[in-house]
């Protein structure tokens, strides 16, 4: 992964919380549905897949879990993601076909065409630039590869609004949002094909005032317990700033896909998109 901003970092409390509401190993929106969604028609069977920015592990578990994968192998910058990630994972059904890297911000540490599929859940906002981790991607992708995603975008190019960067001061996450158009001609220029957007905007508009009305209400003792006041109340103005730039259409999660050409490899020898 490329350089992460300062104060990108996330903290106990917080782990603690973005669980609460996703589920536990999971630190974005959705859950294992949005994963599944993200996926959705990928033969990944006898696969080796990469995570790029795998928080603590839940993700990895559920691809191992779920699609009879050869191999997961989830990488962050952050080292107590990292450890957790390992901590939740050691023991479990598929300890055996996942594993965890700590890796320092530059160029992936992998060989190329050592990967069938490259797969990134809400990660990718952090990282600046969105050219030089596309063409790592490529670099990492067997021919035929499939670079699965999802990434928080923007509706618009320049400047963030007021309104955004109220919510990106309120977050304090370090993210660098870029529209679609940004993301395709830079997997483009990479030299990935058939590269398609789903945009989720209207999805989390709704979901988003489900989980600020939990924060508030069912799990507002939960959260007491483990933190304080200052720190719910921080975090409910983060889900209201947000709701604003949701619901201007500034931002917009949104999944990707792109494919590797299949260039000299026999036919079955890659993964179908």
């Amino acid at each position: 992964m490329r350089a992460e901003p300062e104060g990108s970092g996330y903290a106990g409390g917080h782990l603690a919380l973005l669980q609460l509401i996703w589920g536990e190993g999971f630190l974005s929106p959705g859950g294992p549905a949005e994963v599944g969604l993200i996926l959705d028609g990928l033969d990944l069977a006898g696969r080796r897949v990469l995570d790029i920015g795998c928080g603590v592990g839940g993700i990895d578990r559920l691809i191992a879990q779920d699609h009879s994968v050869a191999e997961v192998v989830g990488i962050d910058v952050e080292a107590p993601l990292v450890d957790e990630a390992r901590r939740a994972t050691a023991g479990s059904a598929v300890a055996g076909k996942v594993r965890f890297e700590l890796v320092e911000p530059g160029p992936l540490p992998f060989a190329d065409a050592s990967f069938d599929a490259v797969f990134s859940k809400d990660s990718i906002l952090h990282v600046p630039d969105k050219q030089a981790l596309a063409r790592d991607i490529f670099r990492l992708l067997r021919p035929g590869g499939v670079f699965a995603a999802s990434d928080w975008m923007t509706g618009r190019e320049g400047p963030p609004t007021p309104q955004m960067q109220r919510y990106l001061d309120a977050e304090g996450l370090g993210f660098v949002m870029a529209t679609q158009a940004h993301y395709r001609t830079e997997l483009e220029a990479a030299g990935f094909v058939d590269i398609s957007f789903f945009d989720r905007n209207a999805w989390y508009r709704d979901l988003a005032r489900e989980e600020e009305a939990a924060l508030a209400g069912p799990l507002r003792e939960t959260i007491l317990a483990r933190t304080d006041e200052a720190f719910l109340d921080q975090q409910l103005d983060v889900w209201r700033t947000m709701r604003i730039v949701l619901d201007s259409g500034e931002l917009r999660p949104t999944h990707i896909r792109a494919v590797k050409p299949p260039t000299d490899v026999p036919e079955g020898d890659h993964v179908e998109p």
